[in-house]
């Protein structure tokens, strides 16, 4: 039997990057997601969406992401630094966020699209047909998520959209 803890996930698009002549996973973060990042990350503060743990891609552009938005957090959550979360499908992702220890009840998941936009739409489930579009997640994007359960049982359609923001829709 399952526990009832609700537990949330937060999924987080990097912010904007720049595309300098190198290899894909050494691409930085441009100008603007320089200014998105810390943005985004004081939203999730003001909401009280803090993270007791952090899964971020390898990539240069996500861990200067998380660079950013740490700081407007504050606390010091457990972060790992995943290979499998850079190029990762939404099964893959779905799979890290399966893996959490039980002790982790908020989790902040940063890597690429694809798979974010394609992971949250699979979790909160399949659209209404009078209801709101499907998330599309432009750079920093952030969606927030709940379910009940433990992280093994998150699935397609088990979680509740809780609140969602993107940089152009902030101060």
């Amino acid at each position: 039997m399952g526990s009832e803890t609700t537990r949330r996930l937060m999924l987080l698009r990097h912010a904007k990057s720049d595309w300098p002549d190198v290899a894909d996973h050494a691409r930085p973060l441009a100008k603007r997601g320089r200014h998105d990042a810390p943005a985004v990350g004081r939203w999730l503060a003001t909401r009280g969406y803090l993270p007791d743990v952090v899964v971020c891609s390898t990539a240069r552009r996500t861990r200067q992401t998380w660079e950013l938005i740490a700081p407007e957090l504050g606390g010091s959550p457990s972060v790992t630094f995943e290979p499998r979360a850079y190029d990762a499908s939404a099964l893959t992702l779905l799979y890290l966020a399966q893996e959490l220890p039980e002790r982790y009840r908020t989790a902040l998941l940063i890597g690429h699209n694809p798979a974010i936009s394609e992971l949250a739409n699979s979790l909160a489930g399949p659209p209404a047909e009078d209801g709101p579009p499907r998330l599309s997640f432009p750079t920093a994007a952030v969606a927030v998520l709940e379910f009940t359960g433990d992280w093994p049982a998150l699935a397609p359609g088990e979680a509740r959209l809780e609140a969602f923001t993107a940089p152009a829709e902030l101060p």
